[in-house]
């Protein structure tokens, strides 16, 4: 049998087993976990980073980090990043451009330019190219407008599919931005034995609080195989 109490913020749990856990649970409308900081974003990690670059309407290039991002399907293949909450000036630039002019282009982040994908991440006018104030250099893309950024180890050419309007936060908008990607770039150098090697990529990865994780080590499990008949 299975069982447990709450007491105060953590909930004992008692198994079949001599083991006794404790939980800290807490509901997330009244954010009462009693830690010193809020674990929420710890608590589904690691986050893959899409290093978003767009264009606005007037031509201003912009670049900046998501960690809520995905690749959500493939066939014809999508990505998807969450914008959450606002800038000084309003909606942030990248939701803007996306929704604007409709394309956008996501350079995988790795250890190699961390420090420049951090400088991308700050809150700036929208009138200010990110490229410059991290000292990147924008690579033409193929069938969209934004640039790459030189450097990175993949890019993925996207057309704007869709915004979800989710239940809006005290901070502004809560939108999860679909995007279907048209075209793939890899560096060669990267690939081996016909497989993009991600030990050479070396790509970061968002965890909770300011902390990252560096993909470093690799293993393989074989998926079971489906019973015949």
């Amino acid at each position: 049998m299975l069982g447990g109490a709450r007491r105060g913020n953590f909930f004992v749990s008692t198994g079949s087993c001599d083991s006794v856990r404790r939980y800290v649970f807490y509901e997330t409308s009244k954010n009462d976990h009693g830690l010193a900081h809020d674990p929420i974003k710890s608590c589904v990690v690691p986050r893959p980073i899409g290093w978003i670059s767009s264009v606005s309407a007037a031509g201003v290039v912009n670049l900046a980090p998501y960690s809520f991002f995905n690749l959500v399907a493939t066939n014809p293949t999508f990505v998807m990043y969450s914008s959450c909450g606002r800038t000084a000036h309003g909606a942030k630039d990248t939701l803007t451009n996306i929704e604007q002019t409709g394309e956008f282009v996501v350079n995988m982040a790795t250890w190699d330019q961390r420090e420049p994908m951090l400088a991308s991440s700050a809150s700036l006018p929208p009138d200010v190219d990110e490229f410059s104030v991290a000292g990147l250099e924008p690579l033409p893309s193929r069938l969209v407008k934004p640039p790459r950024v030189a450097g990175a180890p993949v890019h993925l050419e996207c057309v704007h599919h869709q915004t979800l309007e989710l239940p809006p936060s005290v901070d502004g908008r809560n939108t999860v931005v679909f995007g279907r990607v048209v075209g793939v770039h890899i560096d060669d150098r990267m690939i081996e034995n016909g497989k993009l090697d991600v030990r050479k990529v070396s790509p970061i990865a968002r965890l909770g609080y300011f902390e990252y994780a560096r993909v470093e080590h690799v293993f393989t499990m074989q998926l079971p195989r489906r019973p015949i008949g």
